[in-house]
C-alpha cells in the first residue's frame, strides 16, 4: 500500500514561490509520481511529473519554465518548485502515483495513489 502526504501550501502574493513536497510511503520506486491541481468549479488538471529511475519529466503548459519537479529518492519524496507564481495558480494540489513506469501520463485516471491535497492561494 502507498501514502502520499503533501505539505507546503499557503498564501503568497503574486511573483512569489513556494515549495510543495510530497513524502510518500511504501513502494513507490519504479514509479511515476506527478502532482495535479484542481481550482473552485473546474476539473482536475496536470500540472507536472516525474519517473524514476530513469528520469523523464513533463510539464503543463501553463506551467513550463516557472515549475520545477524534482525527487529524491533516498528520502521518499517528490518536491514541486513553484516561482512566479499567478492568481490563476491558485487551486488545491494533489500528489498522484502511478504503479506503472512506462510513460507519463498527463490523465488524473492512470494514477493510482492520491494525497489528501494542499491549497495554495495566490490573492490578485
Amino acid at each position: 500500500q502507498v501514502q502520499l502526504v503533501e505539505s507546503g501550501g499557503g498564501l503568497v502574493q503574486a511573483g512569489g514561490s513556494l515549495r510543495l513536497s510530497c513524502a510518500a510511503s511504501g513502494r513507490t520506486f519504479n514509479s511515476i509520481m506527478g502532482w495535479f491541481r484542481q481550482a473552485p468549479g473546474k476539473e482536475r488538471e496536470f500540472v507536472a511529473a516525474i519517473r524514476w529511475p530513469i528520469v523523464n519529466t513533463a510539464y503543463a503548459d501553463s506551467v513550463k519554465g516557472r515549475f520545477t519537479i524534482s525527487r529524491d529518492n533516498a528520502k521518499n519524496t517528490v518536491y514541486l518548485q513553484m516561482n512566479s507564481l499567478k492568481p490563476e495558480d491558485t487551486a488545491v494540489y494533489y500528489c498522484a502515483l502511478d504503479r506503472r513506469n512506462d510513460l507519463i501520463r498527463t490523465t488524473r485516471f492512470a494514477y493510482d495513489y492520491w494525497g489528501q491535497g494542499t491549497q495554495v492561494t495566490v490573492p490578485s
